[in-house]
């Protein structure tokens, strides 16, 4: 029993590794052709831990809650492990699936209202504040005509990465 009890803890302990140094059995095999892509997918480090720890739990298990011998509580606990492991790489297949949202640009600003940080002279550039995300973000602002600090603006146009065209509101 406490052969398979290490195993299981032995398990949950490669797993806190795989958290921990995620990627790095990856790295180590980097520029190795014939170890390349050994440590995803089924024989990644999770998958082996999920296997591993089931392996010793279930048999454990196995050992404690009946009077079978330790190859019956091997076969079961093996059997439990293969399912784990399956779990996991399923699990971890989604997981990698899922597209984050696309990030939001500057041509998403237009339309939307912000306030002057920094007056915006003629001809020249100011700062605005506006609202990204529900994210404050500032940006250089570019107006027809002056605009004072602290008035209220519509954003016309993303000029660039960086600078919006702004009109004062009402106008």
């Amino acid at each position: 029993m406490a052969f398979f009890l290490g195993l299981g803890i032995a398990g949950l302990v490669l797993l806190v590794l795989a958290l921990v140094f995620d990627g790095l059995l990856e790295g180590l095999f980097d520029g190795i052709g014939v170890l390349e892509g050994l440590f995803d997918g089924l024989l990644s480090l999770p998958v082996i831990a999920g296997f591993v720890s089931m392996l010793g739990f279930g048999g454990a298990i196995v050992l404690g809650a009946t009077d079978l011998g330790a190859g019956a509580a091997a076969v079961v606990g093996a059997g439990a492990g293969v399912g784990a492991g399956w779990l996991t790489w399923r699990l971890s297949r989604a997981l990698m699936r899922d597209e984050p949202s696309t990030s939001p640009r500057g041509t998403d600003l237009v339309g939307t209202s912000g306030s002057v940080v920094t007056p915006i002279p003629v001809g020249g550039y100011g700062e605005v504040l506006v609202y990204l995300a529900g994210q404050p973000v500032k940006y250089a602002a570019r107006s027809a005509g002056p605009v004072e600090l602290g008035t209220e603006v519509w954003v016309e146009e993303a000029l660039s990465a960086t600078s919006l065209a702004v009109r004062p509101v009402g106008c």
